[in-house]
């Protein structure tokens, strides 16, 4: 079996417990974020399957690597939610939480008798999140959505690419985790709040809301203009230079936001004369004479390496950066130094790597991950310890189909 803690007992969350009934990745993206801050959270998956991730290629050692991306920390429970037994076992473990947190269309949860008004009537404390696609009252709200779906509906999907070419989906599901990111932010102000009234209450988040929310000022762009923002690739819509430049051998990044940084790439390029050029000299100039300066910038830069100009951008204090692989961005020395790789050890695949939490506490990052549990792992644990149910009872439990423990 994988580390039974399976959560940071120390972490400021540590004595909340979380039933997850979220699948896929928005919501497990956010349960485990909550089990990096030492939240104990049981995650309850179908007994055939499992979370539909288990199946996503590729694998390491059959373990999916979309499961392992998302589910470090979690204990896992296999149970049918529509067999009377299953559910009362899901009710009875939702009476010990402190959070619900679900992923469903709406009235999903409703329909298997696991909806909000039913679960807070035995337990008033209960901070119950849901996210979906859309939300209950919009006019997308039965549709199914997936990252891609709220991308295209946010407008993101619109301004990422060079222009002049096709709209591109942005390389990461920020869709999704726009979702997560959001419900916890809810769920840890209701938790601040509950302390406070000892309430709890249903928080809501659509993966389409967030994406809008974080559009920053693109949308204040649309509302001061009256027009959409268009493509403009690595560049930005509003401050130049600033982008992707290529040099002999590859690009570059540049990005000057300040006029001081501007100054600084001016003669890191040897044209300190375009600091003094009306057509250059203010923020407004730039972009209305973009293309004229990002001309001269290629011209310079073309004539050098990659490793050239960035060696000379750090010696100017200009901000910058070469574009790295996911797999050179991976072993790149900060990963390392910030320790934001760990090896755990899973009981199937032997020693994996996953990433780590981000958020240290006094200089303190997240304690040891436990590894991303098989299938119905902690199954009998959660029912014999936290609901007191007797090895006999869990062995008709199994035989019935009503749970399933480990392969």
């Amino acid at each position: 079996m994988s580390d039974p803690k399976a959560s940071n007992p120390t972490g400021p969350l540590a004595g909340i417990k979380v039933l997850d009934f979220s699948r896929i990745l928005s919501g497990p993206y956010a349960t485990m974020v909550l089990a990096d801050l030492g939240a104990e959270v049981i995650k309850v998956e179908p007994i055939e399957k499992g979370d539909e991730t288990r199946n996503f290629p590729p694998f390491q050692g059959g373990l999916s690597h979309y499961y392992i991306a998302l589910n470090r920390s979690k204990k896992s429970l296999s149970l049918d939610l529509k067999s009377p037994e299953g559910l009362q076992i899901a009710k009875d473990l939702a009476q010990q939480s402190d959070i619900v947190l679900e992923n469903f269309r709406p009235g999903v949860m409703d329909r298997l008798g696991l909806g909000y008004d039913t679960l807070r009537a035995s337990n008033e404390r209960l901070l119950y999140c849901s996210i979906t696609g859309f939300g209950t009252d919009s006019p997308h709200g039965d549709k199914p959505a997936f990252d891609i779906v709220a991308q295209a509906l946010s407008g993101v999907m619109s301004v990422n690419c060079e222009p002049g070419q096709p709209p591109n989906k942005l390389g990461i599901p920020l869709g999704d985790m726009a979702g997560s990111i959001f419900s916890l932010f809810g769920l840890l102000a209701a938790l601040h709040e509950r302390n406070n009234t000892g309430r709890g209450k249903h928080i809501e988040v659509a993966m389409l809301d967030s994406l809008i929310a974080m559009q920053g000022y693109l949308s204040q762009i649309y509302f001061v203009t009256g027009q959409s923002p268009q493509p403009v690739g690595t560049r930005h819509p509003s401050i130049v230079p600033y982008g992707s430049f290529a040099t002999s051998d590859g690009h570059a990044i540049v990005a000057c936001l300040t006029e001081r940084f501007w100054h600084n790439f001016a003669r890191c390029l040897g044209r300190e004369d375009l600091i003094s050029d009306p057509r250059f000299a203010l923020y407004e100039a730039r972009l209305a004479n973009r293309d004229a300066l990002e001309s001269i910038i290629h011209a310079r830069m073309t004539q050098n390496k990659t490793v050239y100009w960035l060696e000379r951008l750090e010696q100017f204090d200009v901000p910058s950066a070469p574009i790295l692989s996911i797999g050179q961005a991976l072993e790149q020395d900060h990963v390392a130094k910030r320790g934001l790789v760990e090896t755990v050890s899973h009981p199937q695949i032997g020693d994996m790597k996953l990433v780590r939490g981000p958020i240290r506490f006094d200089g303190i990052g997240p304690a040891k991950a436990g590894a991303p549990a098989m299938l119905g792992e902690n199954t009998f644990e959660i029912l014999t310890e936290q609901l007191g149910i007797s090895s006999a009872e869990v062995d008709r439990l199994v035989s019935a189909g009503v749970v399933k423990g480990p392969p």
